[in-house]
């Protein structure tokens, strides 16, 4: 299973050893120190030495507890999520009763050298335990529920995305196959070549969604497609490609490229009597990938295809699930002419 940010998947426990996991336990500690000093009656002097004292003890329990989950993640990762969850829980209330005792020991028993009230003791215990107990209880609840939201959303996600990557156009198999008869009598080869492109395309649609992929293989596709389309526009069309600056081994969906290039022939240079270019460019700034496809299109006649827009937003989906709001799909049409932009983040093996 992938891995997001640290954390596994498979877990509700978040990553405890990630200084962002600590960072937050120990603000909701500091928290809960002030609210149980605020909780205590106003007329109380000295409030300010209460808050750091319940704010000691809190971060003291709440530290040890991160530290023994980040210590002993191997363990807790081979548990059940409901031992998991027991596991962690007693861990916490153990912990708790042994800082309760220290901190009784070496804070509060023999200030003055005198028997310490044994009562007064059990109220401290029991006291530290029920909100240990109350807390631990409700941060591991939030933590299980927030991990089910997660799986939930990534199902729905992956749902989505196998919906979109099955989608294959008719009209495109359908000019394929017209395509590879009308080779199969003046081209023999011609018409060998075209069915290994094609069978690299549908071979490509066959791959598990949730898998990424290098670029150069997806070049390799749009190469494949470009090949089969020239034998049927013949010189009406042609590509300008600038992508040399672009990393082989950066990681992309499968066909997530070669749609984008499909829309500018069947939008684009099948509907100009003439033909066209069509531009590819590529850039690679900051750690970030920009592929532009540029094609022309027939001036003052509206594009009554609906697949269009369609197709990009399936694109613009499907990038979304795997890089999330890194990822963009930007739409300009001027001067007779259509560019689509689509900007990822670089990732690689």
């Amino acid at each position: 299973m992938p891995k997001l940010n640290g954390q596994d998947k498979t877990s509700f426990l978040p990553n405890f050893c990630s200084a962002e996991a600590l960072f937050i336990v120990v603000l909701s500690a500091e928290l809960l120190a002030m609210v149980l000093t605020l909780a205590l009656p106003l007329y109380k002097e000295g409030l300010l030495f209460d808050l750091a004292m319940n704010s000691l003890f809190i971060q003291w329990i709440a530290i040890t507890c991160v530290g023994l989950l980040c210590i002993l993640k191997r363990y807790i990762a081979t548990l059940t999520e409901k031992k998991a969850a027991a596991f962690s829980y007693l861990l916490i209330l153990l912990v708790s009763f042994i800082i309760t005792e220290i901190a009784w020991w070496s804070l509060y028993a023999y200030p003055d050298r005198v028997i310490p009230d044994q009562k007064l003791h059990s109220l401290f215990l029991i006291r530290s335990l029920g909100i240990s107990a109350i807390v631990g209880a409700i941060v591991l609840r939030y933590l299980y529920v927030q991990h089910q939201w997660r799986k939930n959303i990534e199902t729905a996600a992956m749902s989505r995305y196998q919906a979109l990557q099955s989608r294959i156009r008719p009209h495109f198999l359908f000019n394929c196959m017209n395509t590879i008869a009308s080779l199969t009598r003046k081209s023999p080869e011609l018409a060998e070549q075209s069915v290994e492109d094609l069978a690299d395309l549908f071979r490509a649609s066959l791959l598990e969604p949730s898998e990424l992929y290098e670029i150069a293989d997806e070049w390799k596709l749009c190469k494949h497609y470009l090949r089969i389309e020239g034998h049927r526009l013949g010189d009406r069309l042609s590509v300008e490609w600038e992508i040399d600056s672009l990393p082989d081994d950066a990681l992309i969906p499968q066909l997530s490229l070669q749609p984008l290039l499909e829309n500018t022939i069947y939008h684009g240079i099948e509907r100009l009597p003439e033909g066209g270019t069509i531009s590819i460019r590529g850039k690679f700034k900051d750690n970030r990938l920009e592929i532009t496809f540029s094609n022309p299109v027939p001036d003052g006649i509206e594009d009554t295809h609906k697949g269009n827009k369609l197709a990009q937003e399936n694109i613009r989906q499907r990038l979304i699930t795997v890089f999330g709001k890194d990822s963009d799909l930007l739409i300009e049409n001027k001067d007779d002419h259509y560019k689509v932009t689509v900007s990822l983040p670089y990732k690689r093996l």
